[in-house]
């Protein structure tokens, strides 16, 4: 017997494990009722039949930088159906219409103090004091994109399921924030993107500097976590080693790909790669399983996916400020059609969100310490067809749906304890039928436009 992972008790509360006997699969209910005087204990444990989940294959597409209303508040409000809004509040509480988003995303800061100062305290009224984002620039972040600019999240969206309560993992821009998709910590960096440096990555191939808290306070250090023996950092360096969702599967035989831009000397969006910025990824047999972003079509095509696959985009198909919403919408379409095309199909969880803000506006406060919501479209033939999934969650709930799928520990306490979107699937259910995706021409000046201007913005 392989038992699922064990919780600490807290004060009161529900847990759930996963018990695996073979093929099958119970649920167990704990549910912990707090004693005054005592510690919490077990008041009753149930356990009730399930249904084995059919998932072997758990694919994340990690696009850059947009917010839910952003993406699919719009889509909510048409469809009558999740948590969106079509107004904003500006920093002087005036609502104003969120207008039409441009098909070329516009640059907005999205620093962490940026993003701390457009939630506000959780008024979400600062985002019109954002550099890019104030009435000269007619609040270009209180912007939405209509339905019909997204084809194929759209229809993703509305045939699967919509998570409308996915924050980041705390106000972070891109490089913390795929950490924390792997790793379920930020490893003490506080969020901000490295700066100086070599060019290159953002991780242990380079020299860049990121700041860091540790016992002594703020420093800025090495961009580098180091592997198990301390080595990857260019310099001594404070930070420690801390494992990721990768050396778990590992320990566990389960196969593992990441889908991402190549060490070019062109930038092409290699600073996005997360293996660089971990040495036991970067510095050791890990750095095999790091492929070219593009290669996911041909292993979908072919039945190849490993386990686990993270995919990421090239700037193109980003949909990064200074890109297009319709080169990452057919780079979602590609992938997906891939998926739905090939054997594995019946065996897949896609999880297509964000990995943060960008800063664009977002009316929902985050959960104390979170980040702004992102968007997040689940799409599986085991996915609830047309769901909302409403219950809270961050990226830590990606790594608690893998870790109870292939019944691995958590690597802490923040994926123990996380919301692990089981509300958004039915295994006992119908599979549903894929989803035709579409490719729009992007017209030639916008991709003029692009090939002059896009990869001089800043990649955060």
């Amino acid at each position: 017997m392989t038992r699922g992972n064990s919780f600490e008790a807290p004060a009161g509360g529900r847990r759930t494990a996963v018990l695996r006997i073979g093929q099958a699969t119970a649920v167990v209910v704990l549910l912990f009722v707090a004693l005054p005087g005592s510690r919490s204990k077990p008041a009753e444990a149930k356990a009730t039949a399930s249904v084995a989940s059919p998932i072997q294959h758990v694919v994340v597409i990690f696009q850059e930088n947009h917010s839910f209303d952003n993406m699919l508040g719009k889509l909510c409000v048409v469809d009558a159906r999740c948590d969106g809004t079509v107004t904003g509040t500006i920093e002087s509480d005036k609502v104003i219409p969120l207008s039409q988003a441009t098909d070329i995303v516009p640059i907005v800061s999205h620093s962490v103090r940026g993003q701390r100062n457009a939630i506000e305290d959780g008024s979400m009224d600062g985002f019109s004091l954002l550099s890019g984002c104030t009435k000269l620039t007619g609040y270009a972040c209180y912007s939405q994109a209509d339905p019909s600019q997204l084809p194929n999240l759209t229809a993703l969206a509305r045939a699967f399921v919509i998570s409308d309560r996915t924050f980041e993992f705390r106000s972070t821009p891109s490089w913390v924030g795929h950490i924390a998709l792997v790793a379920a910590s930020v490893d003490g960096f506080q969020g901000d993107n490295p700066i100086g440096g070599t060019r290159g990555g953002w991780g242990c191939d380079t020299t860049k500097l990121a700041l860091w808290v540790g016992p002594n306070g703020r420093q800025k250090v090495p961009t580098c976590i180091p592997d198990k023996l301390g080595n990857g950092p260019f310099e001594p360096s404070p930070v420690k080693y801390v494992p990721t969702i990768w050396d778990s599967l590992d320990a566990a035989g389960l196969p593992w790909r990441l889908y991402s831009p190549q060490l070019s000397s062109r930038a092409n969006g290699y600073e996005w790669a997360i293996c660089p910025t971990f040495f036991e990824c970067l510095g050791g047999p890990q750095k095999s399983n790091m492929v070219r972003s593009d290669q996911v079509l041909t292993d979908a095509r072919n039945g190849a996916l490993p386990n686990f696959s993270i995919v990421i985009p090239g700037y193109k198909n980003s949909q990064h400020n200074s890109f297009t919403l319709a080169g990452g919408d057919n780079w979602i379409g590609k992938v997906v059609s891939a998926i739905q095309s090939g054997p594995d199909w019946a065996s897949t969880a896609i999880f297509v969100t964000y990995d943060d803000c960008g800063c664009f506006y977002d009316h929902v406060a985050p959960p104390a310490g979170e980040g702004i919501r992102v968007p997040m479209v689940i799409v599986s033939p085991w996915a609830k067809p047309g769901f909302t999934d409403s219950t809270d969650a961050t990226f830590t709930s990606i790594l608690a749906f893998v870790e109870h799928t292939f019944a691995l520990p958590p690597l802490n306490n923040r994926d123990a304890m996380a919301y692990d979107y089981a509300n958004s699937f039915s295994f006992s259910q119908h599979p549903l039928a894929p989803v035709h995706m579409v490719q729009r021409r992007i017209p030639t000046w916008e991709a003029r436009w692009v090939d002059l201007h896009g990869e001089s913005g800043d990649p955060t």
